[in-house]
């Protein structure tokens, strides 16, 4: 028998260090190594040498590569469809993550249900009995008589009961509770989940089945586990929003067969998450009367745009440190932004609390946001309320300079498709035909402020 070997591994890196200490010398990450004990090294155990799906070491030329035989299935859900890049990839790994409790596992059990009509399905749990799947399909009033459960957590058994039933979707629920023969480390631990996935991997590009690995995340919302975990799999989907809401909304981080950054948005109801087709009507529940500091922006989620609510409130600071607080903005970003507000514009807000919240619990990322942003602190500050029929978007540059966006045709068909009149936007952006549209194309800061003084 080998000799056990006992090394520390970075979870952030996967950096391995002979002893334990609190910072990784290789990533600079602090209290992420994790102990690991090895009988066999991975070169020893031919099962987890690669998972490349080639049966043979032929060379092609790239021109003579037929990409049109690739076929996508149907989620049932067009949403989540939408997200995978327009559907199931055979032989595709896909890696869904989220909070506790947020849908991950009845979103794939919808799936399935509506797949096993006409589809093998394999429905793997590792966290739940049997009974408390199936108590979960009759609660949500789903069609599973042809799919197939099994609970199992050793990834050779669930191998092999996969090369039996031969499905072509498969679920495994979830990759942390997986473990695997050659590794002596307890399950969820960085080298279970690191060879438990290989394997896996490697089955699902050998037999073209498509697999989905349910993941848990750490405190600070990453994905438990070695990064590498996200390299071997094709897509990275993320669960995002409050579980408080009902509102939940998948993001695709990494999608090797569609567009990064796209977005599903579902509801939850008692029979399930349920499809949102028309995104743009939750974030925008707005009064029908104005309301000092509340700004419409058109954000571009992944293919599409998405009308989104804006709201600022600068009240008087009490203290001798101004408060910059952001909900589904970057602080920094806005701490960037006041200071252009007060070099280009002459508007200060040294002495002012600033409070920015972007309405439905959604997160953005893009600098499309600025312009309307800094509309709706200007706008609480004066306490004068901006039109409702009105609409932003635009870059603003360190030297007060209003910059295009990109898809900038787009966001303005959408906001004329759901009613408004008025548009703020960069002057590089503007339409040859407005379309019924009032377009305030402007190039400064300034400008855009002195529209609706």
């Amino acid at each position: 028998m080998a000799k056990a070997k006992t090394t520390y591994t970075c979870t952030a890196c996967t950096a391995q260090h002979p002893k334990w200490q609190g910072q990784c010398g290789d990533c600079g990450a602090w209290n992420t190594l994790e102990e690991e004990i090895f009988t066999e090294t991975v070169a020893d155990n031919p099962r987890l040498t690669g998972y490349a799906a080639a049966n043979d070491n032929q060379v092609y030329n790239i021109q003579d590569i037929d990409v049109s035989k690739i076929d996508r299935i149907s989620s049932g859900l067009s949403e989540l469809d939408r997200v995978l890049g327009g559907g199931i990839v055979y032989g595709s790994v896909t890696l869904i993550g989220g909070d506790p409790g947020i849908g991950k596992s009845t979103i794939l059990l919808q799936s399935l249900a509506h797949l096993s009509c006409s589809k093998k399905t394999l429905y793997i749990t590792g966290e739940e009995s049997l009974q408390q799947v199936s108590m979960r399909a009759k609660r949500l009033s789903l069609k599973v008589d042809k799919l197939r459960l099994l609970t199992e957590t050793n990834v050779e058994k669930i191998i092999k009961a996969a090369e039996k039933e031969k499905p072509t979707i498969m679920v495994v629920d979830s990759i942390q509770t997986i473990f695997t023969d050659y590794t002596t480390s307890a399950p969820g631990s960085v080298s279970q989940v690191r060879e438990s996935a290989a394997q896996l991997v490697r089955y699902a590009k050998q037999s073209g089945t498509a697999l989905f690995l349910v993941g848990h995340v750490t405190k600070e919302g990453a994905l438990a586990g070695p990064r590498v975990l996200e390299h071997m799999v094709d897509s990275v989907l993320y669960f995002e929003g409050d579980r408080n809401s009902r509102f939940r909304m998948i993001r695709a981080v990494k999608n090797r067969f569609g567009a990064v950054n796209e977005l599903g948005i579902f509801a939850m109801t008692e029979t399930g998450l349920q499809e949102v087709k028309n995104p743009s009507a939750i974030f925008l529940s707005r009064d029908s009367v104005a309301t000092p500091g509340s700004v419409v922006m058109v954000t571009w989620e992944g293919t599409r745009p998405m009308l989104v609510e804006v709201q600022a409130l600068v009240d008087e600071c009490h203290s001798d440190f101004p408060k910059r607080v952001t909900v589904g903005l970057e602080q920094k970003r806005l701490t960037m932004l006041l200071a252009v507000l007060n070099k280009h514009a002459g508007i200060a807000t040294h002495d002012q609390d600033v409070f920015v919240n972007v309405v439905g619990g959604l997160d953005i990322s893009e600098t499309a946001s600025d312009l309307a942003v800094l509309m709706a602190i200007v706008s609480s500050l004066r306490s004068k309320a901006l039109p409702n029929d009105l609409v932003i978007f635009g870059e603003v540059g360190l030297g007060g300079e209003v910059r295009p966006v990109p898809n900038g045709q787009q966001r303005i068909q959408d906001a004329m498709k759901h009613g408004f009149k008025q548009a703020v936007i960069p002057k590089a952006n503007a339409p040859k035909q407005s379309g019924g549209l009032q377009i305030n194309a402007v190039t400064q800061l300034s400008e855009a402020l002195g529209i609706f003084r």
